[in-house]
């Protein structure tokens, strides 16, 4: 026996009616989430009860849908070449998606993770790769190497030369001033009279100077004014003594 033909008309008795209404709300929400999914289609359904509650369902986004519709009132023909658009771009960014997914799976095998699901045939593959990988990476390690060991040469090759170069220039400069019979005086032997008692009262003089001014009187300022050093000083006071005494042995002798 068949079910009997129901009025469409509203429920007067609250209860029924409420009980009703959630029965067709909850049908009619199933029934399009069915067509959006078995017709590939986009659907949005908005409910109020007499109360005033939301009850909603949207197979793309309430928002999305209610903004094509907008779009769709305004120029339907322009509406309709944008959904074929972002349905195109939609099925574009399933397919990177896809692709990406692939190739961190793939990056995962290269680092010895997740190798569960992979067959006797795919491990002997990934270990070729590995290998080949392995292979690549130590020839190109010993590139490197030799490209710097080649500059290392290089460079010391040049640094040989500059040294030649400079040893050369060393020579030169000798064979133009060649070395004399007494070291060369240093600049404060040479320096003025008056300006030593400064450097004294300073205590800049040094002792091998200052060891000029312990010499007797008679002969200090001759050896100031001369700028002679302490050591020249010294051999002429020598010479002097030794032609002194061979003055008085000769004169002795002709006594």
């Amino acid at each position: 026996m068949g079910r009997g033909k129901i009025e469409i008309k509203r429920i007067e008795n609250a209860n029924s009616r409420q009980v009703t209404f959630s029965k067709r709300r909850a049908g009619l929400l199933k029934k399009a989430q069915e067509l959006a999914i078995l017709c590939d289609a986009e659907v949005a359904v908005i409910i109020f009860s007499n109360t005033g509650k939301l009850f909603e369902f949207s197979s793309s986004g309430m928002k999305r849908t209610l903004s094509r519709y907008n779009k769709c009132l305004d120029s339907p023909e322009t509406a309709v070449v944008e959904y074929k658009m972002e349905k195109q771009d939609s099925k574009e960014a399933d397919v990177l998606k896809e692709e990406i997914a692939k190739l961190q799976k793939k990056q995962l095998h290269l680092l010895g993770k997740d190798l569960t699901g992979l067959t006797l045939r795919e491990l002997q593959h990934l270990e070729q790769q590995l290998n080949d990988g392995l292979l690549s990476v130590k020839e190109r390690k010993e590139q490197l190497l030799m490209e710097q060991l080649e500059q290392s040469i290089v460079q010391e090759q040049r640094a040989v030369l500059e040294n030649e170069t400079l040893r050369r220039q060393v020579e030169e400069l000798r064979c133009l001033f060649p070395q004399t019979e007494y070291p060369v005086p240093s600049y404060l032997e040479y320096y003025p009279i008056e300006k030593r008692s400064s450097l004294v009262n300073h205590g800049i003089l040094n002792t091998d100077l200052s060891s000029n001014f312990a010499v007797e009187k008679g002969d200090s300022d001759t050896t100031l004014h001369l700028g002679l050093a302490s050591d020249v000083y010294h051999k002429k006071k020598i010479h002097e003594g030794e032609i002194h005494s061979s003055d008085s042995g000769s004169q002795l002798g002709l006594l």
